[in-house]
């Protein structure tokens, strides 16, 4: 088929979806370090993360051996109401830009929760079910993972609590209602409905909040239910995993073709989309079949890949998590309340740290006024209004295509178009109204961030 006409959107069958997600740490040689208890430093084993995590997930975190985990057939059948998703040819971009250049991207909006998080909120609600808990504990920032896990919840028939980061909790009441729709209970974080929510308002005091003061009032707020977990919606191994359901897809769909790309790009917050469509392609990287650009785009407002340090931090505020090592801004770093909530997280998955920090993946950061710009370009030419942390990856796709335009070069440029941002018009109007603003964190900022960042031998 490499002979005929690229389609606009390449379709595969509902037989062509995976039945198996792709666990990348089986072909990495310098696999991740493991998660350690934040009371002993030690490595923390199975037992020790059943008060928190549902058993089945626990496996897949821990699981550094295995390439290949088969999804369960309910797991399938809910992703056939809105999987496989297509592989847009972006020939009206293309053409908008004057490049020599072939730009593909992956859209995962066709949902209700209108990103590409329900592909892991499917899951983790299912084995929650499986265990037979009565419901689950959450963070959101831009709302996405809490709209599509309220989703999956309401699907199981399981209670869904989300603690959404209060910047985006007042910026977005329509993606807080959806949620509400689907039978989830919201609070703003941080709140005084938790411990670790009231010491955060005590020592912080009007603060718009962050992701990993969201994670700590969730995971709180699990272990003092009975019958209930903490599910989170990136950074985790288990998430990424259920992710490369995007990259596996893509990868048929370009392999049918006889496509093969040159540049993958990605938006980058706490992992989940990035390694769900890089894993697939990196397997092959790392197995010597195959060579790619990999790019990680992240906000200039919370730098952690290219300003953090690479080293053991908790992966909340509270310090209640367990410490992973990975790019981090330190756990108490909150970041300006931009307008991309879904990457306002201060560290970074440690499969993808692991990679970048071997070479294998570049970083860059952005802001968000040239981000929105990208956004609105891409907008008028596409017809998908895209959601601000995915328009991180379209600004860097553009710049790498507008280079190819200088150059001459015919590359083929993939990126994820995670989802879209029709919530999101609050950011939006900032933007029309010149009223957007860039921050970037001086370096005094992000040394406080790193001062709470744990000794770890």
């Amino acid at each position: 088929m490499s002979n005929e006409k690229i389609p606009y959107k390449i379709y595969l069958s509902e037989n062509e979806l995976p039945d198996s997600w792709y666990n990348v740490r089986a072909d990495m040689k310098n696999k991740p370090a493991p998660l350690l208890s934040p009371a002993t430093h030690k490595p923390l084993k199975f037992e020790d993360l059943q008060p928190v995590f549902c058993d089945e997930l626990i496996k897949q975190e821990l699981n550094v051996t295995d390439a290949y985990i088969p999804i369960p057939e309910p797991i399938r059948e809910f992703y056939r109401m809105y999987r496989p998703a297509p592989l847009v040819r972006a020939y009206c971009l293309e053409k908008k830009l004057g490049t020599p250049a072939k730009i593909y991207y992956k859209f995962e909006g066709n949902n209700t929760s209108g990103s590409h998080k329900l592909n892991s909120a499917i899951a983790q609600a299912y084995y929650a079910k499986q265990q037979g808990l009565k419901g689950v504990t959450t963070e959101t920032g831009a709302g996405q993972w809490g709209t599509a896990l309220s989703m999956a919840c309401s699907y199981f028939g399981l209670d869904c609590q989300v603690y959404m980061v209060k910047c985006s909790y007042e910026q977005k009441p329509f993606r807080r209602e959806v949620m509400r729709t689907y039978g989830a209970n919201i609070t703003p974080s941080p709140s005084d409905t938790t411990e670790v929510g009231r010491k955060i308002l005590a020592e912080f005091p009007g603060t718009s909040g962050s992701l990993g003061c969201a994670i700590s009032e969730a995971v709180e707020a699990a272990s003092k239910q009975e019958g209930y977990r903490y599910v989170l919606g990136s950074v985790l191994s288990q998430v990424l995993i259920h992710q490369t359901v995007i990259g596996l897809e893509t990868m048929t769909a370009m392999d049918k073709y006889g496509i093969k790309p040159d540049v993958i790009i990605g938006c980058a917050g706490g992992g989940s989309n990035l390694g769900g469509l890089i894993s697939p392609f990196m397997g092959r990287k790392l197995r010597g079949e195959a060579d790619y650009q990999f790019i990680a785009v992240e906000p200039a407002s919370c730098p952690s890949l290219t300003r953090g340090k690479y080293v053991y931090d908790f992966c909340d505020t509270g310090h209640v998590c367990p410490l992973a090592k990975m790019y981090t801004l330190g756990s108490e770093f909150i970041p300006s309340a931009n307008h991309a909530g879904g990457l306002r997280y201060h560290g970074m998955s440690s499969i993808l740290s692991q990679l970048y920090d071997d070479g294998l993946i570049e970083a860059r950061s952005v802001e968000q006024t040239s981000v929105f710009k990208a956004a609105q370009d891409f907008a008028r030419v596409e017809g998908i209004l895209p959601a601000p942390e995915s328009s991180h990856a379209i600004k860097v796709a553009i710049d790498e295509a507008l280079k190819c335009k200088e150059t001459g070069e015919e590359k083929t440029i993939l990126f994820g178009l995670t989802g879209t941002g029709y919530f999101d018009m609050y950011a939006y109007k900032a933007f029309n109204d010149g009223t957007m603003k860039d921050y970037i964190p001086t370096d005094e900022d992000l040394a406080r961030g790193f001062a709470g960042i744990p000794k770890v031998e």
